[in-house]
């Protein structure tokens, strides 16, 4: 008699630990699997996988793995899988009677925002100071040959944000409060790699992350929405309604040079910004919405050769073979009372400047999809509260950074080409001789780090590097070099709103949004938080609040 086999098409997911040569080679782990499941490779007819991480703890290499078998049958397409793990569809054009919002910035949160604005049938209106994703390119490669910095067109403004141009990392801790799968789907729709919702952490890679940035802003752009570049918020309208003061549409000015067009806006305001509008945050402070100083962190970008990172944190000599990614670390401590940690780690990256204004040097770091670079870098940094700070001034935290940053300049005597100092040399306290090489493109110049940095910092970092080198032999290396410094880790200020409405705790129809108002710390969370903000303005329209 023939022998039948099933037709059910529900995959059977199974828990794997294998090495890396089965783990990211598909043809040995579809015999890895057939053999797991006493089944002819012919009966396989797709692996799926759902999760991906790499246990690198011991000197064995292991991943794990969560894949979905299809037996007998073809996995569905990644269009259907994502519709059917994400809820991501498609947008549906806008009715022509489409109430209206206003968001303001075309970061990750204002771009969902606008997103899911418009799934609620409500039409966004994109207000974005920078430039849209291809100018920007231009304006960020002018700041290596020229030296100065557009400040309304950077690594920190335009279309997609700050992320943008840093790597695209969407490691998230924000699954218990949002729609992580969604936003993944979403940038998978768009053009990412659907590894992205398989990897504990995921990135899309700077080469990769403009483009889909673009793709997401002419989907809400074809079906209706709004998005008007180069054009700055200077004021939110505030009027003032018995009791009760509400945002009812933003003055805007336009930035393209030898233009000052002024415009007004009409709706209630997401506000989306990013951690980098000072000048927003000192109006929100002139217009009497309420806000406070929030912690941030402080530091430098450290920069080591990628094969001396492979090889500490694969423990291997020889670094991490032929199937293993770029190895990345995490590193924590505390020195008196404050955290010192490793932030943004960029395995095969560069460093980058992200000063948004002349007078100011800040660096950070991305990676393209490949992360090819021979060098990895990573901020470390120290925790700053608003209680090492002196005052009441809700903005001490923001004049901080531009206190340190302003400092860095001065040592480059107003260039980009920032101070740097072997890592060695920053423990110790003395000026290097001689730098090796870094992938920062305005270049660097040896000195002082150390003291251009506030001395709470400094210490707190020489004791941090002193800790991590004991607890990874060769971490602390001559070969490593300190950059410039790292102020921008989020925002200085929180933009208080009420937790259940999402609404300014003072000012009705005003929904602070994202990193830039204290509420994520990065791509994803500020991506869930845009998502929520809309849904609160969306009910708010629906119950005249």
């Amino acid at each position: 008699m023939e022998q039948t086999h099933s037709t059910d098409i529900s995959p059977r997911r199974i828990d794997l630990r294998v090495e890396p040569h089965i783990a990211y080679d598909h043809a040995a782990l579809t015999r890895y699997i057939s053999h797991q499941l006493k089944l002819d490779t012919g009966r396989i007819g797709d692996i799926i996988i759902v999760r991906r991480s790499i246990d690198a703890r011991q000197r064995r290499i292991m991943i794990n793995l969560a894949v979905d078998v299809y037996i007998d049958s073809p996995a569905p397409s990644i269009e259907q899988r994502i519709a059917s793990r994400a809820a991501v569809e498609p947008l549906r054009p806008l009715p022509p009677d489409a109430r209206q919002a206003i968001v303001v910035g075309a970061g990750p949160a204002g771009l969902f925002a606008a997103r899911r604005l418009m799934e609620l049938g409500i039409k966004p209106i994109i207000i974005e100071r920078g430039r849209d994703v291809d100018t920007r390119r231009l304006n960020v490669a002018q700041i290596s040959r020229t030296q100065q910095v557009d400040p309304e067109s950077n690594y920190c403004f335009g279309e997609g944000g700050a992320g943008t141009f840093s790597d695209g990392k969407l490691y998230t801790r924000s699954h218990k409060r949002g729609p992580v799968d969604k936003v993944l789907g979403t940038f998978v729709i768009h053009g990412a790699d659907p590894s992205i919702m398989v990897d504990a952490h995921p990135h899309i890679g700077t080469d990769k992350l403009p483009y889909i940035v673009r793709s997401l802003r002419r989907e809400i752009e074809d079906m209706g929405g709004e998005v008007h570049f180069a054009t700055r918020v200077d004021n939110i309208i505030i009027s003032n309604e018995g009791e009760t003061l509400r945002a009812t549409g933003v003055e805007t000015r336009s930035t393209l040079p030898g233009s000052d067009e002024c415009r007004r806006f009409d709706g209630p305001v997401i506000l989306a910004t990013g951690h980098s509008a000072r000048d927003v945050y000192s109006m929100l402070a002139h217009n009497g919405v309420s806000i406070e100083a929030k912690g941030i962190a402080v530091g430098v970008r450290l920069e080591h050769p990628q094969h001396l990172i492979d090889s500490i944190f694969y423990h291997n000599p020889q670094g991490r073979g032929k199937w293993l990614p770029p190895a990345e670390y995490s590193l924590l401590t505390r020195v008196d009372g404050r955290a010192v940690y490793s932030f943004c780690m960029c395995p095969g990256g560069v460093i980058v400047p992200a000063a948004t204004s002349p007078g100011q040097i800040v660096v950070n770091g991305m990676s393209s999809s490949s992360r090819g670079s021979r060098l990895a870098n990573s901020g470390l940094v120290v925790e700053v509260l608003p209680d090492d700070i002196p005052g009441n001034d809700p903005l001490r935290m923001m004049d901080y950074q531009q206190s340190i940053e302003a400092s860095f300049s001065a040592d480059a005597d107003g260039t980009m080409n920032t101070a740097a100092q072997r890592m060695t040399d920053f423990v110790a306290g003395r000026l290097s001789r001689d730098l090796p090489p870094v992938s920062y493109p305005p270049g660097v110049h040896s000195s002082r780090v150390d003291k251009l940095l506030p001395a709470e910092i400094s210490r707190r970092l020489q004791v941090g590097f002193s800790d991590f080198g004991r607890r990874y032999r060769g971490f602390l290396s001559e070969d490593a070099t300190v950059v410039g410094c790292e102020t921008r880790t989020s925002s200085p200020v929180r933009v208080s709103r009420d937790p259940a409405s999402l609404m300014s705790v003072n000012i009705a129809g005003l929904y602070p949004c994202g990193e830039g108002a204290g509420y994520a710390g990065g791509i994803v969370s500020a991506a869930i938080d845009g998502i929520r903000c809309a849904e609160s303005l969306s009910r708010a329209i629906d119950q005249n609040l």
